[in-house]
């Protein structure tokens, strides 16, 4: 039993969701084991176990890591949806993506390469871990992409 002016870890709790809520900006890299959702802005990489909801008026700068994806704002930087990523009619994204399914709305856009098919998800980097200077390009099939859909 703990004492009563001891801290104990949180525990992670099914069906949480972290928020960055209209206005808000965050700089740094954002992590969470269960879904993120952005409504503002977040200047760096952002990792969810579950799910990442980017509204559409959320921005993010930087990379999107995780099993689901649902983009209605703007991502300049990766997508890597280990499952599912859904691209909304008002979305944005510049940079590669990555997802073994994809779904893209009438008058979404994207610019930039598409890779559909099995992803692995990339480990957490450690805290200060070294950025790779050589990349090895992947044998899966690879389409490159610079589409506008209007909207009727």
């Amino acid at each position: 039993m703990a004492r009563q002016d001891e801290v104990l870890p949180a525990q992670p709790r099914e069906g949480v969701i972290s928020i960055i809520g209209p206005g808000m900006r965050v700089v740094g890299d954002c992590e969470t084991d269960g879904t993120l959702r952005i409504e503002g802005k977040v200047e760096g990489t952002v990792r969810a176990a579950k799910a990442i909801v980017v509204g559409k008026d959320g921005i993010v700068e930087g990379d999107v890591v995780t099993q689901d994806a649902i983009i209605g704002g703007r991502v300049n930087g990766k997508v890597i949806a280990e499952s599912r990523l859904e691209l909304q009619a008002t979305c944005s994204v510049e940079g590669e993506i990555r997802a073994r399914r994809i779904k893209l709305d009438e008058g979404g856009q994207v610019s930039g390469s598409v890779h559909i098919g099995e992803v692995k998800m990339p480990a957490s980097p450690a805290v200060h871990a070294p950025k790779p200077t050589v990349s090895v390009p992947s044998p899966s099939p690879s389409t490159t992409v610079s589409s506008s859909v209007p909207r009727a």
